[in-house]
């Protein structure tokens, strides 16, 4: 009797137009990221204002994905905004400091922080950040060309947003 393998949920590929778009893209992408079993995910975007990192779904997502051997690092210009706009991504984040990397990217000549998600196999990139529009996808050389940019952006960077203030 053979026996039923489940399918990997399928990622959006090629151009996307909109807020939506990126939106859907980027939640198709979390939800996928545990059935696809990247062992690495970088989130990064100058400031992550329009991100739904603080929506139930996209934590549900982020705890199916979290296991053993996994990492996470979120690369952003400022993270400002966490407290105000994504207060269950930072509780989660408290929980699972162990696994996520805040890194802080904004001296002077550094190339600017893109949008974006990389993982080993799919990426997602806003070229456009006010229109919502960019491109995702499996094509090596893209991502290949987004990992350069994010490596830069970390070799300039700086550990920011901790998991825990710690006071006297």
């Amino acid at each position: 009797m053979p026996i039923d393998v489940p399918e990997l949920p399928r990622l959006p590929e090629g151009a996307f137009d909109g807020r939506e778009a990126f939106e859907s893209s980027l939640r198709l992408a979390l939800d996928a990221a545990a059935a696809h079993g990247w062992r690495e995910i970088v989130l990064s975007d100058p400031d992550f204002t329009d991100w739904p990192l603080g929506d139930r779904s996209t934590i549900a997502a982020l705890q199916a994905w979290s296991a053993t051997g996994r990492s996470c690092v979120v690369l952003a210009r400022s993270f400002d905004v966490f407290a105000r706009h994504h207060a269950r991504f930072v509780q989660w984040r408290q929980t699972w400091s162990h696994i996520i990397e805040c890194r802080v990217c904004n001296v002077a000549g550094a190339p600017v922080v893109p949008s974006g998600i990389w993982t080993p196999t799919w990426f997602l990139q806003r070229i456009d950040t006010d229109r919502g529009r960019g491109v995702c996808g499996s094509d090596r050389e893209r991502r290949g060309a987004l990992r350069e940019l994010l490596d830069e952006c970390l070799r300039q960077g700086k550990p920011g947003f901790p998991a825990s203030t710690l006071g006297l």
